[in-house]
């Protein structure tokens, strides 16, 4: 078992691709991995937004993200809408303000040792870096499947924020600063333990100025 002292984060090269494939399988094994096309146009169009966590040889985490306007985009848009299929060519760093957190995991063997956090972190120094406004993200309710029967997926995060269940993903995200912005369906067809569900969160970047929303002069 590691330690989190022993694990690097740093940003992803083509080199590491068969890793996070591979890391892919070890997490979601019923699922297609990313594929060497949408990794390789990550590295494409924004290298410094992908990152991995590396012990050894090993590739123990990785964080995929791209940045977006976030005005162009519905909040009940997919995930795939919001990624364009994996691919991140709508990557708008000339107009968008928003970094857009498309994937986070961890080696289910090295979870629980503060990997995770190390992703979160190097993803919120490069938002302060960038200057961004926020991060936002899509948080696969993956605890839902478990409760469905007997509540909506709105009261299911309500319980979560208020700390009465506790959700693999949402929970670790609200203790890193986010917040519910919305309860969403459809945002990962498929997916057996949201069952489609996710909650739209958003982290605000403290050094950003505040957005100007200035009206358009009546015509």
């Amino acid at each position: 078992m590691s330690s989190p002292t022993t694990v690097e984060v740093r940003n992803t090269c083509e080199a590491d691709f068969d890793g996070v494939i591979g890391l892919c399988r070890r997490v979601y094994p019923t699922a297609a991995p990313w594929t060497r096309t949408q990794l390789a146009s990550h590295q494409a169009v924004f290298p410094e937004g992908q990152f991995v966590a590396v012990q050894g040889d090993r590739i123990v985490g990785m964080a995929a993200s791209l940045i977006v306007l976030w005005d162009d985009y519905d909040a009940h848009m997919t995930w795939r809408g919001f990624t364009d299929h994996g691919l991140f060519t709508n990557h708008d760093p000339a107009r968008g303000r928003t970094l857009y957190g498309a994937e986070v995991m961890v080696d289910p063997e090295f979870q629980g040792e503060g990997i995770g956090s190390q992703l979160y972190e190097a993803r919120r120094g490069l938002v302060i870096r960038l200057g961004l406004r926020r991060i936002r993200a899509g948080a696969r309710l993956r605890g839902y499947h478990q409760v469905a029967d007997r509540m909506s997926p709105e009261a299911y995060v309500d319980a979560v924020e208020r700390g009465e269940l506790i959700d693999p993903t949402l929970s670790f995200q609200l203790n890193r600063g986010f917040r519910v912005m919305a309860v969403v369906s459809g945002y990962l067809k498929g997916d057996p333990e949201s069952m489609g569900f996710a909650a739209v969160i958003e982290w605000i970047n403290p050094a950003a100025a505040p957005e100007i929303h200035v009206p358009e002069p009546p015509r």
